[in-house]
């Protein structure tokens, strides 16, 4: 291989409730020596996490963001810059294809072991699913988390993709104007953060049958790098509600720059003196905005950080001053304690005003954070009456009943608001399930309860889809709109699981539940979230089965030949571990390196363990919950029987797909408390493990490499300064080792370099190579584009494949210059790429499904 870059020294230095998964209910410890696989109640979180918790749903979107920011705050411009210089690079190597192109079915009867959410009542399942608009013309746009627009001319279904050109795919919201131009939102917010950012927002003025091009943004690069939770249409001026603050626009001349029109603490903006500040993407939280229908110039603004903040509350203009509300607005809560995340709507008419508002107090509670559900009567400053809380909506059907996990415990993350354009008392109402009201608050029914798990009229008879229980949604809702087709109303809802409608006027079957839910996921929709994937010889022969642990759908799978991809394993897909040689044989990760295995696909089906043949064996820090909540393993390079495991200490397992207990694993090697592993790699007895601390965050940020043998002797820290001398004071994402060479070992490292990062050692270089063991490295990035880097891969002509937020890239084994790998993949992040038995190369991207290529 040739060699490039320069060196730098490294020199080492000695040194109860399951809520996500029903079939697992009950399981005996004993069986597995801990309660792995369980999840503990949301408990306080270290600096920089103010949420924290194992069982804080906002935990994986909290270290996807802190990987990308550490050790700082990314100024704007970072993403659209690396975008702009991808397309100036040559490719190299055939067409993409894509793999996960097929029906998800969640339900399917092939896979209902002890660990599978399968009869759970979702059906048809594809990503989340943030922003929504419908015409009355049949037409339904829906933008995904991280998988860009999509429209269906049939009212919903039958998708096609309408954003392929845009550089971010991330969606905030969706919004039809009254022309009928189709408003874009780049940068999702829904969970408070900055997680997925944007580009800004774009207009595409023929939606019905037009594409989004670079042409079509709003502005300038005002709003690229943040998120955008609502879009709003007050007057002459669209107004976006942002994490930097809120913002406003002409609806006429689209090409003048975006007007900032109030942010609560602006020295946390970027440029501002407490830019660099880690706290800063919390300080200009803005979640929506309403105006009073008889005089739009009086206008509310819900502002604040759903764990709470001094500057929380609902702000108001005078003059071109903004303040916030002091005086009472009857039941709603103006104290900055008490708001937190808040959504609005409003009838047709103007007649009525609903909102939902979270509250910061009750963010760590295991039984709900919502504040509660309010109306007004045609005027959004009040008095406001409270129609629903956690108690009431538990009592309408909610599937939510236990003594934890109650409806609205997840109100910063989950919230829908929609009335009846043509009845102001008809309101739709979504957190984790879909409530209905047709009274303006006075009842309500829980229409999409969280699943049927909990109900007598399910059970687990692989002859039905959900027992004698109606279908319903999929959980944790996030967008709703209001079309027709044909003459006939619906509803359509976003949720963790795509897109699901029924009509407006639908029928509720004996259980009050909805009778008429259609899931509108038909396959044709890929935005599935990928963490990973893993791929073997499917044991019927003739081809391969491919399996991915994805984001709130579970693990997925795809036998040889099937048309039907099935759901083994429920709740969050972490990590994946397949074996090579029979696809079969697959371990994957809850959260928190609670991991799982089976030997049959998981094609089983039980509710009790003793019959189960999914095996819980998490190591001691999956047991534990100390790991990260998606948390490293692999198999050795050279001997697959033995395993290594990332969380605060590295565990090592030999017996392979045989293990059956945590007792299996031996910790060879301990971080220190707060430290946890971010990527390791094992060839020969040799393990690499690299690893971050103070919350992994722009909090304190530290990272290191330890290196040592499974066997646990000579374990030792390499020498990484924190002023990014010897690599980059970054998150360090992927390792990956020469099996030829156990010194010879490559790194990825994550974020962007210094130019655009605010933050200490920030550095510049994506890829290392060391070819001693660690003590000097080489920055092998090259032409490589400034943008987080997630995973390397050495194929065996000495080729490297690069898995980064904008796909993939391949240097040849003997050449230093980066090309893009291949054609027809989506712009989208690519967190993980794998060699299949089968010569492909397997990448797993996080908003686009799973596809494949052949190497060059």
């Amino acid at each position: 291989m040739t060699v490039c870059g320069s060196q730098a020294s490294a020199l080492s230095n000695s040194a109860n409730q399951n809520h996500q998964r029903p079939h697992a209910t009950g399981k005996s410890t004993a069986a597995t020596g801990s309660a792995g696989g369980m999840r503990a109640d949301a408990v306080g979180g270290p600096p920089g996490d103010p949420d924290g918790g194992l069982d804080d749903p906002s935990a994986a979107d909290q270290e996807y963001f802190g990987e990308r920011s550490a050790p700082g705050v990314v100024a704007p411009g970072a993403y659209g810059a690396a975008f702009a210089q991808i397309q100036g690079m040559g490719h190299t190597g055939p067409g993409w294809k894509e793999v996960t192109g097929q029906t998800y079915n969640a339900d399917d009867p092939r896979y209902r072991d002890y660990d599978s959410n399968s009869s759970g009542g979702a059906g048809n399942v594809t990503g989340r699913i943030t922003g929504l608009a419908a015409d009355n013309s049949g037409h339904v746009y829906a933008g995904a988390a991280n998988g860009g627009v999509w429209r269906s001319s049939s009212g919903g279904g039958n998708w096609t993709p309408i954003s392929e050109a845009l550089p971010a795919p991330a969606t905030g919201d969706l919004a039809l104007d009254a022309a009928g131009r189709l408003w874009y939102a780049t940068g999702e917010a829904n969970t408070a953060s900055d997680t997925f950012t944007g580009a800004g927002v774009y207009v595409l003025t023929h939606p019905a049958y037009g594409q989004f091009s670079t042409h079509d943004r709003v502005g300038g690069q005002e709003l690229e790098s943040t998120g955008i939770r609502k879009l709003r249409f007050i007057g002459d001026r669209v107004y976006a509600a942002t994490t930097r603050g809120l913002w406003s626009h002409s609806v006429y001349n689209l090409s003048a720059p975006w007007k900032l029109e109030f942010a609560p603490n602006p020295d946390y903006l970027p440029g501002g003196a407490k830019a660099s500040d880690p706290h800063a993407p919390y300080k200009n939280i803005v979640n929506d905005i309403t105006a009073d229908p008889k005089d739009p110039g009086k206008v509310i603004a819900a502002i604040g950080w759903r764990s709470g903040d001094a500057y929380n509350g609902f702000y108001t203009k005078t003059g071109t001053t903004w303040a916030p509300i002091t005086t009472s607005l009857g039941d709603l809560p103006t104290a900055a304690a008490n708001v937190g995340a808040v959504t609005f709507d409003r009838s047709a008419d103007g007649s009525k005003f609903y909102a939902i508002n979270q509250d910061p107090t009750q963010i760590t509670s295991p039984k709900s954070t919502l504040g509660g559900v309010y109306e007004s009567d045609g005027t959004p400053f009040g008095p406001w009456h409270l129609i629903a809380d956690s108690p009431k909506l538990e009592a309408s059907g909610s599937a939510e009943t236990g003594a934890t996990y109650n409806p609205g415990v997840q109100a910063w993350y989950n919230q829908f608001l929609q009335v009846d354009p043509k009845d102001p008392k008809h309101v739709w109402l979504g957190l984790e399930e879909v409530y209905e009201s047709k009274d303006a608050g006075a009842t309500w029914s829980t229409v999409g309860p969280y699943w049927n798990f909990t109900y007598a009229c399910w059970n687990i008879d692989p002859a039905k889809q959900t027992g004698d229980c109606s279908p319903t949604t999929h959980s944790d809702q996030h967008a709703v709109a209001v079309g027709s087709v044909n003459g006939k109303s619906f509803v359509v809802v976003g949720n963790d699981g795509g897109a699901y409608k029924r009509p407006v006027d639908g029928k509720l079957d004996a259980n009050g539940h909805a009778a008429d839910w259609q899931s509108l996921n038909d396959g044709s929709m890929d935005v599935l979230q990928y963490y990973s994937v893993g791929v073997g010889a499917d044991p019927k022969g003739h081809g391969v089965a491919v399996s991915g642990g994805l984001q709130d759908n579970g693990q997925s799978i795809l036998r040889a030949h099937d048309s039907v991809m099935g759901s083994n394993f429920g709740g969050d897909g972490g990590d994946t571990y397949v074996d090579p040689a029979n696809g079969c044989n697959i371990a994957e990760e809850y959260t928190n390196l609670a991991m799982w295995v089976t030997n049959d696909c998981g094609q089983n089906v039980s509710t009790d363990y003793s019959t189960s043949t999914e095996y819980s064996v998490p190591p001691n820090d999956g047991a534990n919950g100390t790991a990260r909540f998606i948390a490293p393993f692999v198999a050795d390079g050279k001997n697959p029987n033995t395993w290594v495991a990332g969380g605060q200490h590295v565990a090592v397992q030999n017996k392979g797909f045989a293990i059956r207990s945590t007792s299996d694993w031996t910790d060879v090697y301990d971080f220190g408390a707060g430290n946890y592993a971010s990527a390791v790699a094992s060839s020969g007895g040799r393990i690499y493990a690299a690893w971050c601390g103070a919350g992994c965050n722009s909090v304190g940020f530290t990272r290191g490499i330890a290196v040592g043998n499974a066997d646990g002797t000579g374990w030792h820290q390499l020498n990484l300064p924190a002023d990014g001398s010897v690599l980059p004071n970054r998150y360090l994402s992927g390792l990956e080792i020469d099996p030829a060479d156990a010194d010879h070992v490559f790194v990825t490292v994550n974020g962007f370099s210094r130019k655009w990062t605010e933050g200490p050692g920030a550095g510049v270089g994506h890829v290392f190579e060391s070819r001693d063991g660690g003590a000097t490295w080489a920055d092998i990035s090259a032409n490589l584009p400034d943008v987080p880097a997630n995973s390397v891969k050495l194929l065996t002509h000495g080729g490297l494949a690069v898995a980064t937020d904008l796909g993939v890239f391949y240097r040849s084994g003997n050449g230093c210059e980066w090309k893009v790998l291949g054609t027809h993949l989506p712009t989208n992040a690519t967190l993980q790429v794998k060699v299949g038995p089968d010569g492909y190369l397997y990448a797993a991207t996080h908003g686009r499904g799973i596809w494949k290529i052949r190497v060059p």
